[in-house]
Formats: C-alpha cells, sequence, structure tokens
C-alpha cells in the first residue's frame, strides 16, 4: 500500500473517531445549590466545583436557585464560586433569585449578562430561560418575549441531524402556567429532554413524548451533597444522568433512549358562561407579560410591561394612546393623579408622565429599583422603595418627607387613612407613619428572622381601631391601630398567605387559603370565624388582592381564574376562566366597572 493510501485512510480513521467523539455530550449541572455567605452549602460548593474541575466535561450548567433570597450580597458571593469553574459554564436563575430579588431580577443579568443562554456542543444546541415566578409568589412563567425568541433562536441554529436539549428552572408540566405554549415550541425541533430542577428530587417523566428529567439538589439532607452529570450520546440515541455524590463515584439514575417522537396531549376545556347581570370582556391582549396591576380614570388604563413599556389604552376601544419604554421590567402599578401618571420603575426612577401625551415631565433617581404600588391621595403620592418610603406632592414634584429605616424593599400598596400610613416590607417589619411627618408611630412583626416570611406583600385590611395583615408564615394576626400592639393571631388550620381583602363596613376581613378557600372572619378584639366557602381554585397561592364590591365578592387564582361570592348568602356564585396565568389585583373605576390583569398579558373589565 503506498504512502499516499495509507495517509488517506488515516486521515478517514481520525475524522471518524473525531465525529464519533463529537457525538458524545458530557454536562456537568448543579441546581438548587441555596449558598448564603457561611452557611454549609457554600464550602461544599466549593467543594463541588473543584471537583468538576477535574472532570472531563464539555460544559456546566447552573439551572436555578444559586441562593437563598436573591439578594445582590448573596449573588455576589455565590458568583465569585462559580467564577472559579474552568469549563465553560452557563446559568440561568430560580425563583429563589426572581421571587425576593432586592434589584427586580436586574443584579443577576448584570452578573451574568443575560438571564438565558444558548451554546452548542456539536450536533447538540444547548437552550434555557428563565421562567420567574417575577418579584411575587407565583408559578412558572415564560415571559411572551422569550417565547418568541426561543422559537427565532431555534429556528436559526438547529440544522438538519441537530437536536436540542431544553433547560429550565421548571420542569414542562403543570408548574409552568403556560407551558402549554411552551411545548408546543418545543415540539417544532428535534428536543432529546428538558432537563430542570426546582424540586430537590429526581424524577424522570415525559410531556407530549417529550422526556423530562428532574435533577438534584447540592444537599439532599443526612449529609448527601452532590451534584448531576449526563452524557448524551447522539449515534446511539442514549441518554445517562448520573447522581455525582461528593467524594464517591458516579451512580447512574436514570438510562433512556432518545425520543422524537412527540403527540399532542387534548386538554379538557371547561366552557365559559357569563351569568345573569354579569359582562366580562377581555379589553387588552398585549404583546409581553404583565406583572403590574391597572392604573385606572375616566378614560384610560395605564399598566407596564415585561418589555418596559408604560402604556395607556382607551377604556373603552382598546386603543394604544401612547407608550413610554423605560429600562427594565415594570412591576409597579402607575399611580394616577389628575395631571400626571407617577411611574415607580425598576431602574430606579420615578417618572412624572404627562396623562394626555406620555411625556416625561420630571424624574427622581433612586437608591434603588421601585417595584411596589404607589397611592395618590389628597395630591400626595405615597409611595414606596427600596429601602425608604416616600411622600410627593405630586403637582410640584416635591419630597415631602422619607422614612428610610427599612431594611429591604417594599411592595404591596400602602393603606392611607385618617393620619396614618400603613405598609410592610421584605425586611420582616409591618409599620405605621404619620401621615403629615413620616415618623414611625409603631412597627410589628411575627417573630420570625427570615425576610422570606415578612408581610411584604399584602395590603392590610385597617379599620378604625385594628390592622389585620397575612403573611408567608401562614398566619392571620390583627393589631392595635393606635399602638400596635397584637391582639391576636390564628392558624385554625387555615394557610393563608398574601391575599386579603376586606368588607364595604370593614367588620369583616376575608383571606384566601393555600386549599382555595375564601375564609372570613371578624376584625373585632379576638379572632371569631365566621364562614368559608370552597372557591374551586385548588392549591393556591396568587397574592391577589380580595375585592368586595356591590355586594360581591372577588378573587383571582394563581391559573387565570376569576371566582365571584355573594357577600350577603356568603354562597359562590359563579367562576370563570380569564386564561392561564395568575391574576394580578381588582381595581374599580367611577363607574364601578372591575379590571384586572393577567400575567400572560391580558386585561380584563367586568361589569354588573
Amino acid at each position: 500500500m503506498n504512502r499516499k493510501r495509507i495517509a488517506f485512510l488515516l486521515v478517514a480513521l481520525l475524522t471518524l473517531v473525531f465525529t464519533a467523539q463529537a457525538q458524545v455530550v458530557k454536562l456537568a449541572i448543579l441546581s438548587d445549590v441555596h449558598v448564603s455567605p457561611g452557611n454549609a452549602n457554600e464550602g461544599k460548593l466549593r467543594e463541588a466545583v473543584a471537583e468538576i474541575n477535574a472532570l472531563s466535561v464539555d460544559a456546566v450548567m447552573m439551572t436555578g436557585d444559586l441562593t437563598n433570597e436573591g439578594s445582590d450580597v448573596q449573588l455576589r458571593n455565590i458568583k465569585g464560586i462559580l467564577d472559579g469553574i474552568t469549563h465553560p459554564l452557563y446559568v440561568i436563575p430560580g425563583n429563589h433569585e426572581n421571587n425576593w430579588s432586592q434589584s427586580a431580577c436586574k443584579t443577576f443579568s448584570d452578573l451574568w449578562g443575560s438571564d438565558r443562554f444558548v451554546f452548542t456542543v456539536g450536533h447538540l444546541v444547548v437552550v434555557g430561560m428563565n421562567c420567574g415566578p417575577f418579584m411575587k409568589m407565583g408559578d412558572g412563567h415564560i415571559k411572551q418575549e422569550d417565547l418568541l425568541w426561543l422559537d427565532s433562536t431555534l429556528t436559526a441554529m438547529v440544522k438538519p441531524g441537530m437536536r436540542v436539549l431544553s433547560v429550565n428552572h421548571y420542569p414542562i408540566l403543570d408548574d409552568l402556567d403556560n407551558y402549554r405554549a411552551y411545548v408546543d415550541i418545543l415540539k417544532k425541533y428535534p428536543v432529546i429532554t428538558h432537563q430542570c430542577g426546582h424540586y430537590h428530587r429526581w424524577r424522570l417523566y415525559e410531556t407530549d413524548g417529550i422526556n423530562g428529567v428532574i435533577v438534584r439538589a447540592l444537599d439532599m439532607g443526612g449529609g448527601n451533597y452532590g451534584y448531576t452529570l449526563m452524557t448524551i450520546d447522539l449515534d446511539r440515541q442514549w441518554i445517562e444522568v448520573y447522581n455525582k455524590v461528593i467524594g464517591n463515584e458516579p451512580e447512574v439514575m436514570f438510562s433512556y433512549r432518545i425520543n422524537l417522537d412527540y403527540y399532542t396531549t387534548e386538554l379538557p376545556q371547561e366552557p365559559n358562561v357569563t351569568p345573569a347581570g354579569f359582562d366580562i370582556q377581555r379589553v387588552v391582549a398585549d404583546n409581553a407579560s404583565i406583572f403590574t396591576r391597572v392604573g385606572v380614570d375616566a378614560k384610560n388604563l395605564y399598566f407596564g410591561n415585561s418589555l418596559g413599556y408604560c402604556k395607556a389604552v382607551d377604556k373603552r376601544s382598546g386603543e394604544l394612546r401612547w407608550q413610554y419604554k423605560t429600562g427594565a421590567m415594570l412591576f409597579s402599578r402607575p399611580a394616577v393623579s389628575d395631571k400626571y401618571i407617577i411611574l415607580p420603575t425598576s431602574d430606579k426612577r420615578l417618572v412624572w408622565l404627562d396623562k394626555k401625551t406620555g411625556q416625561a415631565r420630571w424624574q427622581y433617581e433612586a437608591e434603588g429599583p421601585y417595584v411596589a404600588d404607589g397611592i395618590v391621595a389628597g395630591g400626595i403620592l405615597y409611595q414606596g422603595g427600596y429601602r425608604t418610603f416616600q411622600a410627593w406632592d405630586v403637582k410640584r414634584h416635591r419630597l415631602l418627607w422619607h422614612y428610610d429605616s427599612i431594611n429591604n424593599y417594599c411592595q404591596a400598596a400602602p393603606v392611607v387613612d385618617g393620619g396614618d400610613v400603613i405598609f410592610g416590607a421584605w425586611d420582616t417589619w409591618l409599620r405605621s407613619l404619620n401621615r403629615q411627618t413620616g415618623a414611625l408611630q409603631w412597627q410589628w412583626n411575627n417573630g420570625k428572622n427570615a425576610n422570606l416570611y415578612s408581610p411584604g406583600n399584602v395590603v392590610p385590611v385597617v379599620t378604625s381601631q385594628r390592622v389585620v395583615i397575612v403573611a408567608p408564615d401562614r398566619v392571620t394576626t390583627a393589631i392595635d391601630r393606635k399602638t400596635g400592639s397584637q391582639l391576636w393571631r390564628e392558624k385554625n388550620g387555615n394557610k393563608v398567605r398574601e391575599s386579603l381583602g376586606r368588607s364595604a363596613d370593614g367588620k369583616v376581613a376575608y383571606a384566601k387559603t393555600m386549599d382555595g378557600e375564601l375564609v372570613a372572619m371578624s376584625t373585632g378584639d379576638q379572632y371569631n370565624h365566621l364562614w368559608t366557602v370552597d372557591l374551586g381554585f385548588g392549591y393556591e397561592h396568587a397574592p391577589c388582592i380580595v375585592l368586595e364590591h356591590d355586594g360581591f365578592i372577588y378573587c383571582g387564582s394563581r391559573r387565570g381564574m376569576l371566582a365571584v361570592v355573594n357577600a350577603s348568602t356568603h354562597q359562590l356564585e359563579f367562576t370563570y376562566r380569564l386564561g392561564t396565568s395568575e391574576v394580578n389585583g381588582f381595581e374599580v373605576d367611577e363607574r364601578g366597572d372591575i379590571y384586572c390583569s393577567l400575567i400572560e398579558g391580558t386585561i380584563w373589565r367586568i361589569r354588573h
């Protein structure tokens, strides 16, 4: 055999070997590490990083819940640890970075460049996206613009013979409120598996034929610390998932063949029937997700979206009147005054917008992001912010007073009544300030040090003598309005969370439970359970206010359901499906029409 022939065969052989090797992709996966500076998980993560650096892997993925509270300190701390990984690293946030972020989700993107990623290894495209929930308790949600990005990205990158690995923090199951839209996009491409974490346990499942694998957390309890290894053999069409306990040899958890035979699940559709005397209409379908409640006046609806636009829409025609672009997602309801729309932004500004044109007339630069709803009362804006609460003369753009002894951010709207401003914050405290001076009158907390149990996203029920709240500690509490002393705390088997309202006369407080019930209780000096009605929501955690109006009680669910209860008979009148995502809250205009927004980007009008 001549030298040219030998050289040709050698090149051919090396090409075959290289091609075969290129079809085996090895990934290391970290998920749910929950690192705070100095906790046990921090040390174990450093050990895991050292092990991973010694492995032969193509890439490392961190698929969410890097921290416990998503604070800037915690994010920068773990960034320093993950920067020690010597392999290509790709990171997305989890619910613990999105739900309680003091930067309104901005610091994560600043540190890692984005909250989504896409990369290729050989013939494999790996794509990961943030799936919330965004700045409040809720189910996972893929923003509308991210679904469009996913589709266009895969269209551009997936060539014949290539395969796709999809990555999120949540599984493509009911945990994501818009998972059906997500799955419909994935099925257009050769997706071999969807990988996620979140549940701190192993699970192999499938959705419409797409295999999904839920992987381990760093800490699985009982001293079991580790991470996940995944080997994808595209030639053999085979995937192996390994449990890698730190210091031990890998153990196969799942081994399965790649499946590309997808199908469509036809979900049963419950017909909506509008009851007599009610009119329910969708008036806005936006091109992005809506995380804000709706501001209303005689002519327009005002809201912000996930693309950072504040919009004014005509209530009758649904026509866009104007829009104003900010630099980040919006989480605060625009505050409505006679002349201005005051917009709290997550890019650290209060912006005075001309009500007719939407043009910015004045702005205030703050220390941190605004994610709280403000209240305009008597020409004064009462606005919670990051580490501060402020009172502004709206007409003169003048800061009247500020209270700056808050150790985290405010979120829910305050109650402004008489001489008091009462609000909670994510620093464990409920406070009452003097309306004229901003001086602290009293503060109360539930005895827990963890910020996650704060009354941070609940609008208190305030009567002439008492304040009633619910919080993530799942307890209802009554407080003396004058002194701040605790009157009673009651569990009573009702797992309340952050959804609260009051009767028109203030004698009754309504709390939505995590079992999807509405509980009515007296606002008196002692706890007195009045009645309970099943709303038909099932498991429930949406921090949507409960509204009583014109003899009916309105409740919204985490899955787009509206429930209406008769305030006199205490019976469920009807339920109505508005969509599939969380109801943000209810607003009433001067005519008595009720408006509510859904995270999926719609606004509905309810008339009775």
